[in-house]
């Protein structure tokens, strides 16, 4: 069975493996748990000891918040997961006005369906900077 809960203090990064397939740049699992632990709002899906998905949300708590990261480990997908965790955070995160994802357009619909509407959108990654998880 699936429980959800936030960022146990003793996560460690072998519970964290999996992730971010087909990213170029992946963060490194010991990055990941700091990346997890450091997050404002941080929901993650446990099936047993393993993490199987997580997301991440910043906010300024009055006005907008973002999800940065949703991720579900691909023997995961399809069971509703990646949903609860979204209806999770969004629970958490509070009423805010705006709450942003950037994501790729075969995911639109899963986001439409807690009432994410697609808008125009801008995103800057500085060139040259990688993710190496090295925090620097």
């Amino acid at each position: 069975m699936i429980r959800y809960a936030g960022v146990p203090d003793d996560l460690r990064p072998d519970q964290l493996t999996g992730f971010f397939v087909g990213w170029p740049s992946p963060p490194s699992p010991q990055a990941h748990v700091e990346l997890l632990k450091h997050a404002q709002h941080a929901v993650l899906a446990f099936d047993g000891d393993r993490v199987v998905g997580f997301v991440t949300a910043l906010s300024d708590g009055v006005f907008s918040a973002y999800l940065p990261l949703l991720e579900v480990l691909p023997k995961y997908k399809w069971q509703g997961i990646g949903g609860a965790l979204v209806r999770r955070v969004v629970g958490e995160i509070g009423g805010v006005y705006s709450i942003d994802v950037v994501c790729d357009d075969d995911v639109v619909p899963f986001y439409e369906r807690f009432g994410f509407q697609r808008v125009n959108g801008m995103v800057f990654r500085p060139r040259g900077i990688r993710q190496t998880g090295s925090g620097s």
